[in-house]
């Protein structure tokens, strides 16, 4: 045992031996103390370490004009939100509509060229089936029923051709159509305008920036935590986040990024967050708090914060036991909430004092608050 739980053994000796000396009539008044008590629990503990995050979307970035030609409108602010699909701006599209126009033309002509292929198919192969029934009078002519033949296959092949004719002048109008469409440029996806990088009236090349865009109903959590810190992370362990204004969410791990800083020795992991019913506005880059767990958790005995006594020569608790409250020394380990984890000294389901402990005698009667 060491010294100073030695120490205080004789101080809780003394209080003993004190409270024998007490007078009947100070006796009578240490009679049936009301107190309140907490049972002492076992419970696990998860220590954890603060690493300093953010928030970040998982889609968020520039949305560019697909083709080129002078913006006529724009129809969002910076500010507003959009949901996948919502036009955003709007180009000059009259030489799309014209080439349109043109694919449309010639989808036309092509179609045309093949039922007129397909009509010289029919005729030649009339005229083989036609020469196929002379051949046994004597006007039948093999040169005339191979020259035929050849006919057929020239008049297939010119069919084929211009079936793969119509297929092009199809492809080049829907080619047209898409083009012709993307002279409106649309959200991707839903989210807020974050910033605008262009105006009506300026001419917008293919793959020019328009807007800038934030998903901000779609957030993770990312930090970098230490590599020494990782052991207590897998995919899919649950951690707790802090968020600016002291808000506590839950998150679990879903990948720890396989590419550590030289530099810092951390890794970035990503968490993914439960909002729930938060209306805190939250932002892109936004700071928060992850409570990263040191290793596993290990079951402890814990104690009320409330129930400890400390003195110069340790430090005690009063348990009640049959209605008398005896003082108890104890060593106490780390802090777990509004507890504290017991290294020695209780057991768990005894019942310390929590409140009335600053005027206990040892041995004293007691009277539990809410008990009859």
């Amino acid at each position: 045992m060491c010294l100073q739980t030695a120490r205080l053994w004789l101080a809780v000796a003394c209080l003993f031996a004190a409270g024998s000396l007490l007078s009947p009539a100070a006796m009578a008044q240490q009679d049936e103390s009301l107190v309140r008590v907490d049972p002492v629990r076992s419970e696990p503990l998860s220590q954890t370490v603060p690493v300093v995050g953010r928030l970040v979307a998982r889609q968020a970035g520039l949305v560019a004009a697909k083709n080129s030609g002078p913006i006529l409108e724009f129809r969002v602010e910076v500010g507003d939100r959009v949901s996948a699909g919502d036009v955003i701006a709007v180009l000059d599209g009259v030489s799309m509509g014209a080439e349109r126009d043109l694919a449309a033309a010639e989808l036309t002509v092509a179609q045309a060229v093949l039922n007129t292929k397909q009509a010289q198919v029919t005729l030649a192969r009339q005229e083989l089936q036609r020469l196929e029934r002379l051949k046994q009078s004597a006007a039948f002519s093999q040169a005339r029923f191979e020259d035929a033949r050849q006919e057929v296959a020239i008049a297939e092949a010119g069919a084929r051709e211009a079936e793969a004719s119509v297929v092009s002048a199809r492809a080049s109008l829907r080619l047209a159509d898409i083009n012709l469409e993307d002279m409106e440029v649309q959200a991707p996806y839903d989210g807020v305008i974050s910033q605008r990088l262009s105006e009506a009236g300026a001419y917008a090349s293919d793959g020019d920036a328009l807007v800038r865009m934030i998903a901000d109903k779609s957030m993770e959590v990312e930090a970098d935590v230490p590599a020494n810190r990782l052991l207590g992370l897998t995919q899919g362990a649950a951690v707790e986040v802090v968020l600016d204004d002291g808000t506590l969410i839950g998150a679990t791990v879903r990948a720890i990024i396989p590419d550590e800083n030289p530099l810092t020795r951390t890794r970035a992991v990503r968490f993914i967050p439960r909002f729930g019913e938060i209306t805190t506005p939250l932002a892109n880059e936004q700071s928060v708090t992850v409570m990263v767990p040191i290793g596993a958790p290990r079951q402890i005995v814990s104690v009320h914060k409330d129930a400890i006594i400390k003195r110069p020569d340790g430090t005690m608790v009063f348990v009640v036991s049959d209605g008398h409250a005896q003082p108890r020394p104890i060593t106490l380990g780390e802090a777990v909430g509004n507890r504290y984890e017991v290294v020695q000294g209780l057991a768990e389901g005894e019942q310390t004092v929590v409140r009335g402990n600053e005027r206990l005698r040892p041995g004293a009667t007691v009277r539990i608050d809410g008990e009859t």
